[in-house]
């Protein structure tokens, strides 16, 4: 057996995974809750290393819902487990998936429910504590996430809630090899949203490298798939598998990202699954942080100790 400090970081974070299996043992079967219906390709690697875990550990997935299609009543056998999606929209930014959340906790008191790894953010924290009443209720709910500031936040207000501390499920994919040669120096694979910083805008001033998002990765004949894809999957049971369909397409769109990402020798990113891809594809990468110091608090947490990776510290002044 190798020694810990022989492994490569990456394979140290996959092993890390492992411990979820204490609460969903190999052989289980479970509905998966909440899978990503969006052109996010965060929350695709993040589906694809679930799916990868679930297969390695022998775990039966027997029905798949997202917040589109997830109906106002569901029978689900007793013994069977309930595992929601993990990634970043644990809070009140995101109000449908908490929403969904917070609905599968009141109504299935008797299941296990498990949470996989989620950063967890609030703007108020009365929603927080509203959250908190909710969860509280419930006996066998099981919440992993992925940083120490979220691990924090959870233990102080869900006291009777297991509370765990795990990578990202995205490194279940480790390692992603490429074929491709880097043909290009410099991706920098920067947010257009809500999340992004003044030192991201002053890096973009500099005009160095090519600038691509999960937006404009994708082009608009993908988009409209995806598009066609969340209609087809709200208006629910059709003629046609969506939910299978979805699952092909989605490889297609992760293998488009892994594809683009080969093509450069260095990476700049302002987004957490650009970090992680890089890193999943061993990458040389810089990170910059996001608005709330999720970027920063998971490489403090899990990825600081990989050679090929850095974090581009905040400038103070």
């Amino acid at each position: 057996m190798q020694s810990t400090s022989s492994l490569h970081q990456m394979d140290v974070l996959k092993n890390k995974l492992r411990q979820i299996t204490d609460v969903i043992p190999p052989g289980s079967d479970i509905y998966y809750i909440d899978i990503p219906v969006h052109s996010n390709g965060g929350d695709l690697l993040i589906m694809k290393g679930t799916e990868a875990f679930f297969r390695d550990y022998n775990i039966r997935v027997h029905a798949r819902y997202s917040v589109l299609d997830f109906p106002d009543s569901l029978l689900i056998p007793k013994d069977y487990i309930i595992v929601l999606h993990g990634g970043g929209n644990f809070g009140d930014l995101y109000p449908a998936h908490q929403k969904l959340r917070e609905k599968i906790i009141a109504g299935y008191p008797n299941h296990r429910i498990v949470m996989l790894p989620q950063t967890i953010f609030y703007k108020k924290e009365s929603e927080f504590d509203r959250t908190a009443q909710i969860f509280n209720r419930h006996k066998d709910v099981h919440l992993y996430v992925r940083d120490t500031l979220s691990l924090s936040a959870a233990t102080e207000k869900f006291h009777r809630c297991n509370v765990y501390l795990s990578p990202d499920m995205a490194h279940q994919l480790w390692p992603i090899r490429h074929k491709d040669s880097p043909d290009k120096d410099l991706l920098c694979f920067f947010r257009t949203d809500i999340e992004k910083t003044a030192e991201q805008e002053q890096l973009e001033s500099a005009g160095r490298g090519d600038y691509l998002d999960w937006g404009s990765l994708y082009s608009k004949v993908e988009q409209k798939s995806i598009n066609l894809i969340v209609r087809m999957i709200k208006k629910g049971a059709g003629p046609l598998p969506m939910q299978t369909i979805w699952g092909k397409y989605t490889d297609y769109l992760v293998d488009k990202a892994v594809k683009r990402f080969s093509g450069y020798r260095n990476v700049q990113t302002s987004r957490l699954h650009g970090h992680i891809l890089s890193c999943l594809m061993d990458k040389p990468n810089t990170l910059l942080d996001n608005s709330y110091g999720k970027n920063s608090n998971y490489y403090h947490t899990w990825t600081s100790g990989i050679r090929s990776a850095q974090l581009i510290v905040k400038n103070k002044g």
